[in-house]
């Protein structure tokens, strides 16, 4: 009940976020109006929209993202048409002409026909204020989102969306009811109704074309005096949603820090010292993947009596990568004796929801073993899994016996497999442990001289920013670096910072990292159209030569055609602290995390 509260005054809040300013002018062309039968429609169409949105973000994955910059552009085009009516009566009956029902209404049918009813016309105008409204949301309903799309959509996740929406629709009911009371009071003083009609008309286009151009993020986020983010993010921190466990985006189990089920053992370790492996739990069904890639569906019941590997991954994880020479080893080499590897594909990043980005990642890294492309973490949530990579070893009763996150100790972990084989009955279990050469981004990191962390883009994640201005959410910038400390990161150029990464703008744009590491990769995808875009790389200032990556040459030059991890940096000798730049020769480039090895 109190984060319903929570979620009920995160959506009043929204009001007082900058990026809602431009669209009250909306709300106030329609102040002068009966509340029950003009502002009331409004309103629930606002809400109605609103809510929709939100629950397709919930559980539609990132093709939303696309879906809801087309319907913002039809609610801007819907509002500039409004806005022009108003101010000019006469054209307003030519322009809507061939949408009698429906544009002429929405625009001026109030004016010009008081007796039919403003109802339609006005829950139209709501559910175009909504496309406008949505994108605003701040922290509160990140997170309600965010829980429902990690778990699932639930009654209480529509509940808690409704209560947000809500709370938004109070907050627009309080502006209208307001506004038209200084609406009718002008009237009464000017005796100018026409010209304010035109002077809120005018209003409207200008709020048009300040949302169009993303002025509405930038430039009143410089002057806004309300910042409803800090005040929702103050409430969270003071009251934690009940949210299922793992409320939060999975966190990604690097070398250093992913946590194993027992100790690690020492290389060569003979079979026998893994003789008491306990029984963790019971697999869970491996239902609910929106696809299966290399195989028909499997289930638990079929795969009994057989020495199953799950292994969750996705394919820009640095750690996933460096992981996957072994399980691919371990596939081929114990197939004959009734091993099943099956790669549990968990997307961390939007793009890794498209099935042709998986396929192609398939291909690229030969892999041959089954893969369930798990979008919905319907497989994750089975298992309570919180790391990439982590890997689940099932024995032929369907019992899960050892577990490991992270990547490493593969030599325990082929000992593992060897013993639930040879408790199968199988008597020519191979022996030793597979000697893996892998290359490119799957070598083996130096993780003894690591001292840089996996670093997000993005502004839900990012830290250590250190450009000469603030990160600007969501709104083209123009960026200068600054003097960096070890592990601090910059932009230089126009880019726009998204929740989940930068994108640049023009061409021209760079970014800065002071790191210390053998290897430093960058997750990069091309335009939104899939133009390739060069850039160039330098390690303080100089081309890389024998230290560049297997996406670079020895000039620093390279290009983006995926999206993806590429390898930039690759050092041999002693490891010390540079400063890393990677200049991007064309507009457009989709800049994600950087990781490190």
């Amino acid at each position: 009940m109190l984060f319903f509260v929570l979620a009920y005054f995160g959506g009043v809040l929204t009001i007082l976020s900058p990026c809602i300013l431009p669209v009250l002018p909306f709300v106030f062309a329609r102040s002068d109006r009966p509340f029950v039968s003009s502002g009331l429609p409004m309103l629930i169409g606002m809400a109605l929209t609103f809510a929709a949105v939100a629950t397709l973000a919930a559980v539609g994955g990132g093709w939303v993202i696309q879906a809801n910059a087309y319907g913002r552009t039809l609610a801007l085009i819907l509002l500039t048409l409004f806005g022009v009516t108003l101010i000019f009566p006469a054209l307003s009956e030519w322009l809507t002409r061939p949408l009698v029902d429906w544009g002429s209404r929405l625009s001026q049918s109030g004016d010009r026909h008081r007796g039919a009813s403003p109802l339609l016309p006005s829950l139209g105008l709501g559910l175009a204020t909504g496309l406008l409204w949505a994108p605003c949301a701040g922290p509160i309903l990140g997170l309600i989102l965010t829980g429902a799309a990690l778990h699932g959509a639930s009654v209480e996740t529509s509940l808690l969306l409704a209560t947000y929406a809500a709370g938004a629709a109070t907050s627009l009911a309080l502006a209208l009811v307001i506004g038209g009371r200084v609406f009718k009071a002008m009237k009464r003083m000017l005796g100018a109704g026409e010209w304010i009609r035109r002077g809120l008309g005018a209003a409207v286009i200008a709020a048009v074309v300040v949302v169009a151009l993303g002025l509405d993020t930038s430039f009143l986020t410089q002057v806004s005096l309300a910042n409803t983010t800090s005040v929702e993010q103050m409430l969270l921190d003071r009251i934690r949603p009940p949210l299922p466990a793992q409320a939060s985006a999975p966190t990604v189990g690097d070398g250093n820090t992913a946590r194993t089920s027992d100790t690690a053992m020492t290389q060569g370790a003979s079979t026998k010292q893994l003789d008491d492996l306990p029984v963790i739990g019971t697999s869970p069904a491996l239902s609910g993947a929106v696809q299966w890639l290399n195989s028909p569906p499997l289930t638990t019941d079929e795969l009994k009596g057989k020495v199953v590997l799950v292994d969750f991954w996705t394919y820009s994880c640095i750690n996933c990568l460096r992981e996957l020479p072994y399980v691919r080893a371990w596939a081929q080499k114990y197939k004959s004796q009734g091993l099943v590897v099956i790669g549990v594909h968990a997307p961390e990043f939007a793009f890794e929801r498209d099935i042709n980005n998986v396929k192609k990642a398939i291909d690229d890294l030969k892999i041959n073993f089954p893969v369930a492309v798990d979008n919905d973490y319907a497989i994750w949530r089975a298992f309570a899994n919180e790391y990439w990579p982590a890997e689940y070893f099932i024995d032929a009763q369907g019992r899960i016996r050892h577990q490991q996150f992270g990547e490493g100790d593969y030599d325990r972990s082929e000992r593992v497999i060897q013993q639930l084989i040879a408790e199968t009955g199988k008597g020519d279990v191979p022996a030793g442990i597979v000697q893996v050469n892998a290359s490119g981004a799957e070598a083996a990191a130096d993780m003894d001289d690591v001292k840089s962390p996996e670093t997000y883009v993005g502004y839900r994640r990012a830290e250590n920013f250190a450009s000469e201005n603030d990160m600007i959410a969501d709104a083209p910038h123009v960026y200068k670096t600054a003097d960096l400390q070890l592990n601090e990161w910059g932009l230089a150029g126009n880019w726009t910072i998204n929740g989940e990464y930068a994108a640049l703008n023009q061409a021209g744009g760079d970014i800065v990292y002071k790191f210390h590491a053998r290897d430093l990769h960058l997750v990069l995808g091309p335009a939104p159209e899939g133009r390739p875009i060069r850039f160039q790389i330098t390690i303080d200032g100089q081309k890389p030569g024998a230290a560049h990556g297997a996406d670079v040459d020895a000039q620093g030059e390279g290009v983006v055609t995926d999206q993806r991890l590429y390898q930039l940096v690759r050092q041999s000798g002693p490891v010390r602290d540079h400063t890393f730049e990677i200049h991007f020769l064309d507009a457009g480039v989709q800049a994600y995390a950087f990781t490190f090895g």
